[in-house]
């Protein structure tokens, strides 16, 4: 399995090489804690989520990134934003080196049961006080911040 190392606003990332669609799907249980994977390529916490494959729409990518990821069926209720931030570019060990291109949904569990797969180390729903205490990339905070503080329109950038 390959490595990622995130690179955001770093002047000395290197640049990026390609572009993939994908997207996350960022869901909240009722008490407002969010599904949460430990990825095993970097050791971040971030939101289920990955690259479109043809034949797809980026909301069934959220749905099946989801299911793969954590095991559980999700049904997408909304999207909190599209980033494409090219200050973000993220570097694999294979030497390809994506610029951000990330959709992200809000979804709601309908079905399935946690599980890990081969990509996390550990899955789980998280309470918003601990994200000051886990390794967390900054674009994935960015998104939590965003749907804890209620933002009405989709971030669109």
């Amino acid at each position: 399995m390959s490595t990622r190392r995130d690179h955001y606003n770093d002047p000395a990332a290197p640049k990026a090489n390609s572009l993939v669609p994908g997207a996350s799907a960022l869901v909240a249980d009722a008490e407002g804690r969010i599904l949460m994977q430990r990825r095993r390529d970097s050791g971040n916490w971030s939101l289920p989520g990955g690259a479109m494959e043809i034949g797809e729409t980026l909301a069934e990518c959220a749905v099946r990134e989801t299911r793969e990821e954590t095991g559980l069926d999700v049904e997408i209720t909304g999207l909190l934003g599209i980033y494409t931030d090219p200050g973000h570019v993220i570097a694999y060990s294979d030497g390809e080196v994506r610029q951000e291109f990330a959709v992200t949904y809000l979804a709601r569990v309908t079905g399935g049961e946690i599980t890990v797969s081969d990509e996390s180390t550990e899955v789980r729903f998280v309470e918003i006080a601990e994200f000051a205490r886990i390794p967390v990339h900054p674009s994935v905070i960015r998104r939590i911040e965003r749907f804890v503080q209620g933002a009405e329109k989709p971030y669109l950038g």
